[in-house]
């Protein structure tokens, strides 16, 4: 579903990411480990086209993203990739349910249709109350469902995590990593998560091990859903 093949990406003169390949199988939940400024985040970014590479190629459902021209990139990265960030990035003067629907709007589709669907995963997500309440009368934990909710709007092909419970307690946290895994058996959903969770890492079906730039270990914990 998702193949990566001889990433890199340099800054000046320091190069972030290495000749990075790896595979990521739909259905599957994937971990990216490793230490402060071993390159994470700078991968995760540039498989979500959110950066460019200086080489090597991004194909995610058998298209070559990092290729397309920029209408048609940014077309592809609302509807087909998903992301959820450390911080929520949900925008304060609009309601959960807005929020939720904003890149179904964005993508073209109809309000009334947008609305109910962003109803249906609200209410899938632990959040049917909490619809019409914006983001400063909610809890870091239901912020970050919602933002997990606009992720999967649009039904991407897959959803993309930098940090998700890096900014949560204990307890939030661990609801939201057994949230990842049963929206990947209700929904077949594909998860790439950056971490610095040994939880949810050991969670994962596959561990990628990053430092400086390069995928130096993969740590299989355990069959992957097809």
């Amino acid at each position: 579903m998702l193949s990566v093949k001889a990433l890199s990406k340099q800054y000046a003169h320091l190069e972030v990411v290495k000749h990075v390949s790896l595979e990521v199988a739909r259905g599957e939940i994937v971990t990216i480990t490793g230490a402060s400024g071993a390159g994470k985040s700078t991968l995760l970014h540039i498989i979500g086209t959110l950066d460019k590479p200086d080489s090597g190629e991004i194909i995610i459902e058998n298209k070559v993203v990092n290729t397309l021209p920029p209408k048609a990139l940014a077309q592809f990265r609302n509807t087909r990739i998903g992301f959820v960030f450390q911080f929520h990035h949900l925008l304060p003067e609009f309601t959960a349910l807005e929020n939720v629907m904003m890149p179904a709007l964005i993508a073209g589709e109809r309000n009334a249709k947008a609305r109910e669907e962003a109803i249906k995963l609200l209410k899938l997500l632990g959040l049917g109350m909490r619809t019409e309440h914006k983001p400063g009368a909610l809890s870091g934990g239901e912020q970050q469902r919602v933002a997990i909710a606009r992720a999967l709007i649009n039904q991407p092909a897959i959803v993309l995590a930098d940090e998700p419970t890096g900014n949560l307690d204990s307890h939030n946290a661990q609801d939201i990593h057994e949230l990842f895994f049963r929206l990947r058996n209700e929904l077949n959903q594909t998860f790439l998560i950056v971490t610095h969770n040994e939880k949810l890492a050991q969670m994962a079906d596959r561990e990628l091990i990053m430092k400086d730039g390069e995928i130096i270990q993969t740590v299989t914990k355990q069959a992957v859903i097809q």
